[in-house]
């Protein structure tokens, strides 16, 4: 399987990828924790990227491109992958595609969680606290819901456009999100 997962900060998509990857056995890859984590080793992609994120920013697409293009021509890639937090442009999903044509492969689905925009902004107040996440104060949680608003919904009437696109309730306990993301892929896939 070779996924897409869509959403606004804080729809658990996260959370979900990890749950989809594992019931498909692709790796669920996720520029956000591959970002935190240069800046939290201090690379020099960390370093790039560290005042862009605490902005709310989106990280250019030439450094987001690079370095989704590398990790998927890794070894466990190469069976399918779910990405989560990429495509975020449309420039993007041009670029995306451009990356899998190249392996010979298609994107199999594209994952939607739809989720209520206030439960968000508290569920990402409450992921700051517990996770001492610099980049979620509640300024910059609202402008990444804006820039995802302007950049990245967009991309939800592409993909459903290509009939890829499989919406689904993000809202509600994290198992019955997983079932219910789980059920949409097994019923798309026949």
């Amino acid at each position: 399987m070779r996924l897409v997962i869509l959403g606004p900060p804080g729809a658990g998509k996260g959370t979900q990828a990890k749950k989809v990857a594992s019931h498909f056995g692709i790796p669920a890859i996720s520029t956000g924790d591959i970002f935190r984590q240069n800046v939290t080793d201090g690379t020099p992609l960390g370093k790039q990227v560290e005042e862009i994120m605490k902005s709310g920013k989106y990280v250019p697409d030439e450094v987001t491109n690079e370095m989704v293009r590398n990790r998927l021509l890794e070894e466990d890639a190469a069976v399918g992958f779910l990405l989560d937090g990429y495509p975020r442009t449309a420039a993007q999903v041009d670029e995306l595609d451009s990356m899998i044509a190249t392996s010979g492969t298609k994107l199999d689905a594209v994952l939607e969680l739809t989720v209520d925009m206030d439960e968000v902004v508290d569920r990402l107040l409450k992921r700051a606290e517990i996770e001492g996440r610099p980049d979620d104060t509640e300024d910059v949680i609202r402008h990444r819901l804006e820039v995802y608003t302007e950049q990245t919904a967009p991309l939800v009437h592409i993909y459903s456009d290509r009939n890829l696109l499989l919406r689904v309730d993000g809202m509600g306990d994290i198992s019955d999100v997983t079932s219910r993301l789980l059920a949409a892929c097994n019923d798309f896939a026949v």
